[in-house]
């Protein structure tokens, strides 16, 4: 048994609220059961210095966890001076999802970056805020299309992510932290809502894992970013 009682192919209780920010284009609050990521997308008038003249434009994200999120206070990473390595691998992973369905050539010189800011953190995070920063990168590019920007939004399909693991040896999907920390082995997949493959993370924690496991965990993956897709178009009334 789980220690959530959950069934192996069962998700947290997952809720996408959109227009959660006043200010911003775009924005979601992403919650996974106890992992809630705020997720805000910006809209910036230039593009970085290497897309200059190219008529590209550029999304980009940046990812932080504040202080009390988790158990313990943790140092904002402004007063330490540098980000780590780990914020930093996930924030590239959230632009590289989302530029991967991204029309980069249909919206001009203009970049767009999606922040998320973990509010409170039970595994999983940075699947909570890839599938939240879509919604959030959606709704700006409404924006720009309801006040004459752009024509069309610039998106080819949707994007999600979702965490699968080895528990006592059963392939289980969307992991809290306490099988996170405990599983034999742990993955995080980011597909397209039409089923593409657009990046696997996955680590054997002890022994090495089969493909057998490999392919089921694949397998719940699919089905549990289904269900995060159906609930993407559900935020957005799609």
């Amino acid at each position: 048994m789980r220690p959530s009682n959950r069934a192996p192919d069962e998700l947290r209780a997952v809720s996408l609220e959109p227009d959660i920010s006043k200010h911003a284009e775009g924005s979601c609050l992403a919650r996974f059961g106890d992992t809630h990521v705020l997720c805000t997308a910006s809209v910036i008038e230039r593009v970085p210095p290497f897309l200059r003249n190219s008529g590209k434009g550029w999304v980009t994200a940046e990812y932080g966890m504040l202080p009390r999120s988790t158990g313990s206070r943790t140092d904002r990473e402004a007063a330490r001076g540098r980000q780590t390595g780990r914020t930093q691998e996930i924030q590239r992973l959230i632009g590289r999802s989302l530029r991967a369905v991204t029309r980069l050539e249909a919206f001009g010189e203009r970049q767009i970056t999606v922040d998320c800011d973990v509010i409170q953190a039970d595994g999983g995070t940075r699947t909570a805020a890839i599938t939240g920063a879509w919604v959030a990168l959606h709704q700006a590019f409404a924006h720009m299309q309801r006040v004459g920007t752009i024509e069309a939004i610039p998106l080819s399909d949707q994007v999600a992510a979702v965490s699968c693991g080895l528990w006592h040896g059963t392939p289980v999907l969307d992991l809290d932290y306490a099988e996170d920390s405990m599983a034999e082995a742990d993955a995080n997949f980011v597909f397209t809502g039409s089923g593409g493959i657009v990046e696997v993370q996955g680590t054997a924690e002890a022994d090495p894992f089969s493909r057998e496991q490999l392919d089921a965990m694949i397998e719940l993956a699919r089905q549990g970013i289904t269900v995060l897709a159906s609930l993407q178009r559900k935020a957005l009334g799609l």
